[in-house]
């Protein structure tokens, strides 16, 4: 196989340069969701100019090439009927920038939650007594990690995190607890949002709400209930505010048509 190596011009580590077997590249679980539309979009790319992008890849545990920016090129290339692929080869620790390099398609919520879990459980698993705020440079928002345990740990797929977005990033900072302390606190924060997020969909149904956007409408408002329309700072902890949110929501009245909170 065709085979060059270079360094990083700012960190100054070892990049490699390859032609592989697309056999050997793979998709880890880290990854988010494929979507069979983008993977047309590139398949008919490469079919006019050629497969161009090399996939970014670091090396596996067990001799694959795991793909950490390139999924859909990858599949693109498979559909194609390409049988060899450029492939870039980075340390391995670089995986946990999987969310920083991943550009190819904008990341939903869940997406950035699915990563930002697998980042969490990764260093938790290499060293549990790390800070969890030393996590701060792999993951933007510490509420991704929160809603990761919903939607992987706890299974809940269709989880409506945006309904709780606003509020998270007020109140759902990174803990100084070691990881195997965080990945308590973790749960338990999970388990609280699930309980508020079964109190919500009830009142939404009350309210013979059909558009699922006025679900996070709300939840804003019982925000606002408690701590008025315009506040920046919330002294409250993370559980405290939510379950005053839990409290109000079965008091909250929203029209279905109800414009956006400018104001929060």
């Amino acid at each position: 196989m065709e085979r060059f190596s270079f360094r990083e011009p700012l960190k100054g580590y070892e990049i490699k340069l390859e032609i592989v077997n697309v056999e050997k590249v793979r998709i880890p679980e880290i990854q988010r969701e494929i979507s069979d539309r983008l993977i047309k979009q590139l398949a008919e790319s490469i079919n006019r100019i050629g497969f161009v992008e090399p996939i970014i890849t670091v090396e596996g545990p067990d001799g694959y090439l795991e793909v950490i920016n390139g999924q859909h090129r990858l599949e693109a290339a498979k559909l194609v009927g390409l049988r060899q692929i450029p492939v870039l080869i980075l340390p391995r620790e670089i995986m946990k920038h999987i969310i920083s390099l991943n550009i190819e398609k904008a990341p939903t919520l869940r997406d950035k939650a699915h990563q930002a879990y697998s980042v969490f459980m990764m260093s938790l698993e290499e060293n549990p007594n790390m800070r969890e705020d030393e996590l701060m440079s792999l993951v933007d928002f510490a509420y991704y990690i929160t809603i990761g345990f919903i939607v992987d740990r706890f299974n809940i797929g269709r989880f409506p995190g945006y309904a709780f977005e606003k509020v998270l990033m007020k109140v759902d900072d990174f803990t100084s607890y070691t990881l195997k302390d965080a990945e308590k606190e973790r749960e338990r924060r999970a388990r609280l949002l699930m309980e508020v997020r079964d109190v919500l969909e009830e009142r939404y149904k009350e309210l013979g709400l059909k558009n699922a956007l006025t679900k996070e409408s709300l939840v804003l408002k019982a925000f606002q209930e408690n701590y008025g329309k315009w506040v920046r700072n919330v002294t409250d902890d993370f559980y405290t505010v939510f379950e005053k949110i839990k409290m109000t929501i079965p008091k909250i009245f929203v029209e279905e048509r109800e414009e956006d909170f400018q104001g929060f």
